[in-house]
């Protein structure tokens, strides 16, 4: 069984690195970029019959800061 987990920043959190991103974008010509938000993900090959609540503690316990990120969980 395979999972994708998405993971972003907040809204209302400041992200940097997607700040950048729209800057380079606009350096190289790339006009009417207004935001970029950059986030992960993570794909995760699990045992037949894990469950999504399961992938759910995984992303609480470890693959989001659940502080100033949220995550999104697509089975496959």
């Amino acid at each position: 069984m395979k999972a994708r987990v998405h993971v972003m920043l907040k809204q209302g959190v400041l992200d940097p690195q997607g700040e950048a991103v729209r800057h380079a974008l606009g350096s190289l010509g790339f006009e009417g970029v207004n935001g970029v938000r950059q986030g992960k993900v993570i794909e995760l090959d699990l045992a037949d019959g894990t469950s999504e609540a399961q992938i759910g503690e995984m992303c609480e316990k470890l693959l989001a800061n659940t502080v100033i990120e949220s995550y999104r969980i697509e089975v496959l």
